[in-house]
C-alpha cells in the first residue's frame, strides 16, 4: 500500500478523533476486498500524553500491519482446501483452553497461599540434594580494577584483603571515586565466570584460583586486577542452599498450583455427578 495513502489515513484519523467531546460517526480507515477497518478499532492503541507525530506513525503501522493481514487471510482462504480451512475444533479447543487457563489463575490467585517457610525450603533442598549440582563454578568475594596511575594503589592492595570493617568502607569509598570497576560480592554467591571474564589473559585456570589463591592479583599494561575469595564451591558439587533458595521456593510454589489445579478439577467432577449434570452413554 501507499505510505503516503497511510500517513493520509493516519492524519485523517487524528485530526478526527477527539477524546473529550462526543464519538462521532465511525469512519473507514482501510479496506481489504470487503473487509474495513474502522476509525472506533484503532481507538485503544494511541497512549495518552504522545506527540502527533507518533500517534501518526502508530496508526500508519497497524493500518499497514491489519491489511498485510487481510491479504494473507484471503490468499489462505482461496488457496486451503474445505477440510484445510474447517478450523471450528481447533477453534472451540483454544477457546476452551484458554477459558479454563484464565479461570484456574484467577481461582490460584486467589486462593493458593504464596508463603514459604525456611523450613520447608530446607527439607525439600536435603531431600532433593542430588538436583542441584552445581554446572558452574561459583565464589563470594571482592573484585577490584583500578589504573595502575591511580593514587594509592598499594593501600587498595592492602584493604581489599582484609577482614575489617574499616578497612572495607575506605576501600569502598576509594572505590568510588578512583576504581575502573569495584564488585562486593562477599554476601551472595556469583558465578565465578561473571569475574574471571573480567580479568587479561591468565594462566591461571578458573579452578585453581579458586582452589589455591585467596587474594588474585594480575596487571596488564593499564591496570591492577584484584580479587579476594572468601569462598567458593566447584562445578559437580552440591550447590549452597542460599543460591538455590529462589529455584526452590519456586518449586514449591508450583507444586502447590499443580495440587490445587488437581483437587479443583476433582471438585467440579465430584459435584457435577452428585449432581447429575453429566451422563456417559
Amino acid at each position: 500500500m501507499n505510505k503516503a495513502f497511510i500517513i493520509f489515513l493516519s492524519l485523517v484519523f487524528l485530526v478526527s478523533c477527539n477524546r473529550s467531546s462526543k464519538k462521532a460517526e465511525d469512519i473507514p480507515l482501510a479496506r481489504v476486498n470487503d473487509k474495513y477497518l474502522f476509525k472506533s478499532q484503532l481507538q485503544n492503541i494511541i497512549p495518552d500524553n504522545i506527540s502527533s507525530a507518533d500517534s501518526a506513525r502508530l496508526v500508519a503501522d497497524h493500518i499497514d500491519k491489519w491489511i498485510r493481514k487481510q491479504l494473507i487471510v484471503t490468499k489462505a482462504v482461496k488457496n486451503l482446501s474445505d477440510e484445510e480451512k474447517n478450523v471450528e475444533n481447533q477453534i472451540e479447543d483454544y477457546r476452551s483452553s484458554l477459558l479454563i487457563f484464565k479461570y484456574e489463575q484467577n481461582f490460584i490467585r486467589h486462593r493458593m497461599d504464596t508463603i514459604v517457610t525456611n523450613q520447608q525450603i530446607a527439607e525439600y533442598f536435603n531431600s532433593n540434594t542430588s538436583n542441584f549440582i552445581l554446572n558452574s563454578n561459583i565464589a563470594k568475594g571482592i573484585f577490584v580494577q583500578v589504573a595502575r596511575s591511580a593514587p594509592d594503589v598499594s593501600n587498595v592492595r592492602r584493604w581489599y584483603k582484609s577482614n575489617s570493617p574499616e578497612d572495607l568502607n575506605k576501600l569502598e569509598s576509594y572505590c568510588f571515586h578512583n576504581a575502573t570497576k569495584y564488585e562486593y560480592f562477599d554476601e551472595d554467591w556469583r558465578y565465578f565466570s561473571e569475574v574471571y571474564q573480567n580479568l587479561p589473559e591468565t594462566y591461571q585456570r578458573p579452578e585453581n584460583i579458586l582452589r589455591y589463591r585467596k587474594n588474585y592479583e594480575v596487571k596488564d599494561t593499564n591496570f591492577y586486577y584484584l580479587v579476594k575469595i572468601s569462598d567458593f564451591k566447584l562445578a559437580g558439587s552440591v550447590a549452597p542452599i542460599d543460591f538455590v533458595r529462589d529455584d526452590i521456593r519456586n518449586i514449591l510454589l508450583n507444586k502447590r498450583r499443580i495440587q490445587m489445579i488437581q483437587e479443583l478439577e476433582s471438585d467440579i467432577y465430584k459435584d457435577a455427578l452428585n449432581h447429575d449434570h453429566f451422563n456417559i452413554y
